[in-house]
């Protein structure tokens, strides 16, 4: 397919390796007879190395058949984390390699995944678009302080670190967006 039909969430074949498409920037030169190119940022499967490919509108990339299969986070197996299919409850184990910085938004009971299969072997996760955590471990809020909110970093119960603002406290459940990883309010 044509590096202008591509999508994100598309799977591709590039330089013999699997990669997702994360994110794409078109960018269109100023002046006559100049060339749309496509900025991929791509992440391998499994692995979730990054790499960043630019392209020609015209450019071709080998779309890969993913299969993608609701599920739910069922339990750890030793690192390994192991999801149901929500449908026929078969397991899928997916080491942490595979899962890369989606690891530290699993929790239990974790619903509205999507397990990526390549012939039929689990290679990744798509995580929901917020997920709800707890906060473990922040600094208490600044009595007094400037009218300012800051934010401070909270560590979370899967062990993740993100930028909370001042007013939450430990103990406290966040949503926090799995896409950038910030937080998006209290859950």
């Amino acid at each position: 397919m044509k590096a202008s039909e591509i999508k994100k969430g598309n799977v591709v074949e590039h330089a013999n390796g699997v990669w997702q498409v994360r994110d794409i920037e078109r960018s269109a030169p100023q002046g006559r007879g100049g060339n749309v190119t496509y900025r991929f940022t791509l992440y391998s499967v499994p692995g979730g190395t990054k790499l960043d490919l630019s392209l020609r509108a015209e450019d071709e990339l080998k779309e890969v058949e993913l299969v993608r299969r609701a599920a739910s986070f069922s339990y750890r197996d030793g690192e390994a984390f192991v999801f149901l299919d929500d449908e026929d409850f078969t397991p899928y184990t997916l080491d942490p390699e595979a899962l890369g910085d989606a690891a530290g938004y699993i929790t239990e009971g974790l619903t509205g995944c999507y397990v990526q299969l390549i012939d039929e072997a689990p290679v990744a996760l798509q995580l929901p678009a917020t997920v709800t955590l707890e906060v473990v471990d922040t600094p208490p809020e600044l009595k007094g302080g400037t009218a300012t909110k800051r934010p401070k970093p909270a560590r979370l119960n899967t062990g993740i670190e993100v930028m909370v603002p001042e007013y939450i406290g430990n103990g406290e459940k966040v949503l926090i967006n799995t896409a950038t990883g910030e937080f998006s309010g209290r859950a």
